[in-house]
């Protein structure tokens, strides 16, 4: 028989991520702060919106790119989030969480051999939608020295004449860092000089705790050369939902919307309707979402540091980014022994790149009082580290 897989599928590794939380979904009184998913139901009232369509019998295929009032919804929101005018007709699709998005944005704009720049350490899903695309990934190393933010000597240095695609992905997962407008000005600039699409991944703009997000759609001459990606997983508590959009210029869009067209149809609709609920009341329960991750962020970051942990602060996302450099030993080493001897699964910071060797991704989606536990678990594991030493 012959060999009925495709040899560029095979070559693909499997998340990191998901390693760990196989191990510790087996693991008797095993805490995970591994996965990067609110620990908050769905709000009441958007949940109510999904189980209303469904008595309602509104089971039925929406448009392709999606139902119009979400649509309208989505294009409201961008004005008044991110200041950007977007048309719900022509600019703005409905997709499967964001990860579609990501994979249809990259799938419409690459030819073989395009190259992708994708800093790192990033979400797992930007590689291997670039692979499957038949694109070239080029990874930038960002620097903790630089608040893992990218700058515009590391984004010139990496260019090349086959340059065709930017990820940027801020507020970043794993790190937490973001990028201020002032950040962003002289990205966009090179950009537009270059003549470099963006994709800019914001499914934590929401998440952000010190000043207001900054799109790179947003700055002068990028509105033309940007894929905004989003989703409600994160902000409005709604992964299982799967739900997500983009906004790109039609001419782009377009083309996404083919692919979608031909391979999911359209996106959940019990969703949709439960996302027109979350887009028209949910900023009073983001805010206290926010607030509590902020808590949690501020409270996970003192009790690394207490025990002697060097970790950069992060202002967006729900995760930390700790090095473990003065350990002696591999993210996944130390990961693998925290989980034996602990029964705390955390994620290496590899999972999200090689340059992620030497730190951890820690999520606080967690409640405080898992978070403490958790913790103090970590804190004896180094503490018995420290004594061996």
């Amino acid at each position: 028989m012959r060999n009925p897989l495709s040899d560029k599928v095979i070559n693909i590794k499997p998340s990191g991520i998901r390693k760990f939380f196989d191990i510790v979904s087996e693991m008797k009184d095993a805490i995970s702060l591994g996965v990067g998913e609110p620990d908050f139901d769905t709000p009441w009232h958007v949940r109510e919106e999904g189980i209303y369509s469904l008595e309602k019998g509104k089971t039925f295929y929406t448009s392709n790119s999606g139902l119009k009032e979400l649509k309208q919804e989505i294009s409201l929101y961008l004005d008044r989030r991110i200041h950007v005018q977007y048309d719900y007709n022509k600019e703005i699709m409905v997709t499967v969480g964001g990860s579609e998005a990501i994979d249809l944005a990259m799938r419409a704009m690459i030819n073989p051999g395009d190259e992708v720049l994708i800093p790192q350490p990033c979400y797992v899903s930007y590689l291997p939608c670039c692979e499957l695309a038949d694109g070239v990934p080029v990874f930038i190393n960002l620097k903790e020295e630089n608040e893992f933010k990218l700058t515009a000597k590391e984004l010139l240095d990496s260019i090349t004449d086959k340059t065709k695609l930017l990820v940027l992905a801020f507020p970043n997962n794993p790190t937490g860092a973001v990028m201020t407008k002032e950040d962003l000005e002289p990205i966009a600039k090179i950009c537009i000089e270059k003549d470099i699409v963006v994709i800019s991944d914001e499914i934590y703009s929401e998440l952000t705790y010190s000043g207001e997000h900054a799109s790179i759609a947003s700055l002068p001459g990028m509105r033309e050369r940007t894929v905004v990606i989003n989703g409600f997983s994160k902000a409005y508590a709604m992964t299982g939902w799967r739900l997500g959009y983009a906004a790109a210029p039609e001419l782009i869009l377009s083309q996404m919307l083919k692919i979608h067209q031909f391979a999911i149809m359209c996106a959940p609709t019990t969703s949709q309707y439960a996302a027109v609920s979350a887009m028209r009341e949910g900023d009073a329960d983001v805010a206290r979402m926010r607030e509590s991750y902020n808590q949690r962020r501020r409270y996970v970051v003192r009790r690394l540091r207490d025990m002697g942990m060097e970790c950069f602060e992060p202002y967006g996302a729900f995760y930390v980014f700790p090095s473990i450099k003065r350990f002696g030993m591999s993210s996944d080493e130390f990961a693998t022994k925290l989980l034996q001897a602990q029964k705390v699964a955390i994620v290496p910071g590899t999972a999200f790149g090689d340059c992620g060797e030497g730190f951890l991704r820690i999520s606080y989606a967690y409640s405080l009082k898992n978070l403490e536990i958790a913790l103090d678990r970590i804190e004896k594991f180094v503490k018995t580290l420290e004594a061996q030493a």
